[in-house]
């Protein structure tokens, strides 16, 4: 039976879909323009974490689990804060850590205040959904898992970017 909380997961699992096309897309522009891509190895350990905490959130709810009404509005904020962060980028937003170095980096909108500001959504996303059920289980897991590959990719990604910060 699918209840609430498989409605909200396959919603998300849609918008990560659009996004997966989004960045494709930008990836293969920004490689035909002279981008490089950086630490690719741990790439698909993010596909993996990703659709194991959807696919381990949708199975493992009980449709008819407690909805936390307020963390699922939180999610939604996350979602909203998501685009905002995709649409500052526009053709440079990718799911890879990919680098242009003659293009300046990005310095507005949430990246005004925030360095890795996408990155912060999906630690608060991890933890806010499962939540939002009652999988308080799910949410240490993914969270544990989720920081120990960000941690990996955010020193790949700082070193790609000191050399553009250096420029």
């Amino acid at each position: 039976m699918i209840g609430l909380p498989q409605a909200v997961v396959l919603a998300v699992a849609g918008q990560r879909l659009g996004e997966l096309a989004w960045a494709r897309r930008n990836t293969r522009r920004l490689l035909a323009a002279g981008a490089r891509e950086v630490g690719a190895a741990h790439y698909p350990l993010f596909i993996l974490l990703h659709g194991g905490w959807l696919a381990a959130l949708f199975l493992l709810t009980p449709a008819a689990a407690p909805v936390t009404w307020w963390l699922l509005g939180f999610c939604l904020a996350l979602q909203i804060a998501r685009l905002w962060v995709i649409a500052t980028l526009g053709r440079y937003w990718t799911t890879r850590v990919i680098t242009l170095p003659a293009v300046p980096l990005v310095r507005r909108g949430p990246y005004r205040w925030c360095r890795h500001p996408n990155y912060l959504i999906v630690i608060a996303e991890i933890a806010a959904l499962p939540l939002a059920f009652g999988q308080w289980r799910l949410a240490a897991l993914f969270s544990v898992l989720n920081l120990g590959l960000l941690w990996h990719r955010l020193r790949i990604e700082d070193a790609a970017l000191a050399e553009r910060i250096q420029a």
